[in-house]
């Protein structure tokens, strides 16, 4: 029991650091809402001006909510993609799921004139590109899985992965190229990534893939700690190297796939907070690293969220540039401090 405190500390105080992160990013914005009142909403009865209520209840608190589940989602299928692929700058999109979604909306915003009517309206809906970036992902993913399936080599599926995610990235710049400047900013604008246009309907589709992604997850973490060690301790152990492989393969593209298709693809989340976790919270024990990662990638997403709304103004910056600005300098600041690399 004296072992387990240090990690049972590391989680308490990661929780708080997310509940206190939860509880700023609702009470911050471009509008000035006090926080006692902020509170009064949240645990009581109706605010004292029915704008701030409309504000927190369906803006602020959903978009909250989103970068929760974005963070923790991509943080979460990082961590399984780097351990599965034992490559500390493996990250969730390495399967080619981000450049499969950002195919299918391209399709859509670029390539407007193959769509007409009834059809062209239902697709520029965001629904429609809720629909044309889970289909693109879910091809990608089909793909992965059938070279998965007649592959021994869990390199050779990353190397495929990046295949396809190269062969996505050039069919969209020939749509790019050949695409007027409106449809092309409309694209540039999703490419940037937002937790701040969702629905409570489209948060609750979200959320379910997302605890299905975890639920896999955790059922995986026995195998995970196998893989630490290698494939061939983990085969030793009585671990069926491609049943898991397909499990870890499906919990990423459920939460990745689905946080790009409601979120737009965001960058540097899956990669760094992991190896921020492994810093900070000692061990390699999935059992631990699990719950620190999807505290640390819900705290960092907030944080983040916070900045990219610019507290005070009306202007809001893109989500995908506040990440790596924040992120890179810590996990530098943090490598260097240490001096070494932990994985």
């Amino acid at each position: 029991m004296q072992n387990s405190r240090p990690y049972i500390i590391s989680l308490l105080v990661l929780l708080l650091c997310t509940v206190a992160a939860w509880f700023l990013n609702i009470s911050l914005g471009s509008v000035n809402i006090p926080f006692m009142e902020v509170l009064t909403v949240l645990f009581s009865s109706e605010a004292e001006n029915s704008n701030w209520q409309y504000i927190i209840m369906e803006y602020r608190i959903p978009k909250a909510l989103t970068s929760v589940l974005a963070g923790s989602g991509l943080a979460v299928s990082g961590m399984l993609m780097q351990t599965m692929f034992r490559n500390p700058l493996a990250g969730p999109y390495v399967l080619g799921l981000s450049s499969g979604a950002s195919l299918g909306v391209a399709l859509v915003l670029m390539g407007a004139s193959l769509f007409g009517g009834l059809a062209g309206s239902v697709l520029f809906s965001s629904w429609g590109l809720v629909l044309a970036s889970s289909l693109g992902s879910l091809l990608v993913l089909l793909a992965v899985m059938l070279a998965s399936v007649r592959l021994k080599d869990t390199m050779a599926i990353l190397i495929i992965g990046l295949m396809f995610a190269s062969l996505s990235s050039a069919v969209v710049s020939v749509l790019a190229y050949f695409s007027p400047a409106a449809q092309l900013q409309q694209y540039v604008f999703w490419s940037y990534g937002s937790v701040g246009d969702l629905s409570w309907t489209e948060l609750g589709v979200l959320s379910i893939f997302w605890t299905s992604g975890i639920a896999i997850a955790l059922f995986s973490i026995k195998n995970l700690n196998s893989l630490l060690l290698g494939e061939q301790y983990a085969r030793s152990l009585g671990m069926n190297i491609g049943h898991n492989r397909a499990l870890l393969i499906i919990s990423t593209s459920l939460l990745a796939g689905s946080i790009t298709a409601f979120a737009g693809p965001i960058a540097f989340v899956g990669l760094a907070v992991p190896h921020l976790i492994r810093q900070v919270v000692p061990g390699n024990d999935h059992k631990i690293l699990l719950p620190a990662v999807i505290f640390g990638g819900a705290i960092l997403m907030l944080l983040c969220d916070i900045v990219a709304q610019l507290p005070g103004s009306e202007h809001t910056l893109p989500i995908n540039a506040i990440t790596s600005l924040i992120g890179a300098p810590v996990v530098i600041w943090l490598l260097v401090r240490k001096r070494k690399f932990i994985f």
